[in-house]
């Protein structure tokens, strides 16, 4: 079933999979077969990428060995309801990371809005990416790079790997948690009638709630403490002078 086909419970059963050895981003080959007129609900895995990226256009680290998975969505949701399709993404990443760690492993949670943690290091990213298609249709990428054996030494934030947390899994058996857990998130989310939810769902995986946090935007620098996310999703800063701020993006450094 194609996401324009209107809403109904989601399975695993509904998306195909294409692995390949290597592509410059996962992402971008979603996008190219949309263009080609793929009729989404298709995860493309790569064993290396040559040109991953990150939000804002950053360099992602992508030696072999870790999980780069692209997830192509036709038409998945009116674009209202777009904006809380992030926190759907995280919540599915999250639940597959937290079903390959071992018993005793350190906390696995979600960072705003959407970078998993293990022990408050960065272990995962994910970038969603739109495009408006020719024939009129709209093609959005949900794409997740997870460091399960290697991680960058460094990076923005203090990053971590599975195996340097005690997970002895392989990119392809944590993809095979994903593409279930995945299927599960979208099916709650439900086209965005589910964001409710969703967004019970991400604060009960959610990190730093109620700790002090710096959001750096592109102009400025709030501080304040985090203490939660509104209806929207949007992060919601207590600065200490009047009503929280509520914030639709930004890079959030914890502590």
């Amino acid at each position: 079933m194609s996401g324009g086909q209107g809403s109904g419970r989601i399975s695993p059963d509904d998306f195909r999979h294409i692995a390949l050895a290597e592509t410059v981003s996962t992402n971008n080959e979603c996008l190219a077969r949309a263009r080609e007129g793929d009729p989404g609900n298709l995860w493309i895995t790569a064993a290396r990428q040559t040109g991953g990226r990150g939000r804002r256009g950053r360099e992602w680290f992508s030696e072999p060995g870790n999980l780069y998975a692209s997830l192509l969505l036709i038409d998945p949701a009116p674009v209202q309801h777009l904006h809380s399709l992030p926190l759907a993404a995280a919540v599915a990443v999250h639940r597959a990371i937290r079903r390959v760690m071992p018993p005793g492993s350190p906390e696995v949670a979600i960072k705003w809005p959407n970078d998993i943690l293990v022990d408050g290091r960065k272990t995962c990213g994910i970038l969603l990416e739109a495009e408006g298609l020719p024939d009129g249709r709209h093609a959005l990428v949900i794409g997740c790079g997870v460091n399960v054996a290697a991680m960058p030494e460094t990076g923005l934030y203090p990053v971590t790997s599975l195996r340097q947390e005690g997970a002895t899994i392989s990119a392809e058996e944590l993809f095979a948690h994903l593409f279930v857990t995945m299927a599960e998130a979208l099916s709650v989310w439900d086209r965005g009638a589910g964001i409710a939810l969703i967004i019970d769902q991400w604060r009960a995986a959610a990190g730093g709630i109620g700790e002090a946090i710096t959001v750096n935007l592109p102009d400025r620098s709030l501080a304040g403490r985090f203490v939660g996310i509104d209806a929207d999703g949007r992060l919601l800063l207590d600065t200490g002078s009047g009503a929280p701020l509520a914030i639709a993006a930004g890079d959030v450094f914890l502590g």
